[in-house]
């Protein structure tokens, strides 16, 4: 893989680049840099998708992703955990936009 001049990046790499560096931006605060503690993921969580998980400062609802999100249950989230949070809320928004505009495009109707 080699770095590339971000003006040259297509829209899914800048995306593949930002969701990398949003994970390092946060992951390397306290304890293992390769992966996120609590305390980092509810900064994550409140910082970055506050607007798409509702109350992120609710440390019951904290607690709920983290313990969802760590699979091998070490305490930490790392970065394949966090691409799949990542991932599951990027299908729930598709479905929701989908299941938004499912009468707009109505047989017989022109768009």
């Amino acid at each position: 893989m080699t770095s590339q001049n971000p003006e040259n990046s297509s829209n899914l790499e800048n995306a593949m680049q930002l969701m990398i560096q949003t994970f390092h931006k946060y992951s390397g605060n306290e304890g293992d840099k390769y992966t996120l503690s609590r305390a980092e993921l509810k900064e994550m969580l409140t910082q970055e998708l506050g607007n798409y998980l509702g109350n992120a400062q609710d440390k019951d609802a904290v607690e709920k992703v983290m313990n969802d999100l760590d699979a091998n249950n070490d305490g930490e989230v790392d970065f394949t955990e966090f691409v799949i949070l990542v991932g599951a809320l990027t299908v729930a928004c598709n479905d929701f936009f989908l299941e938004y505009h499912k009468d707009d495009n109505k047989p017989g109707e022109k768009n």
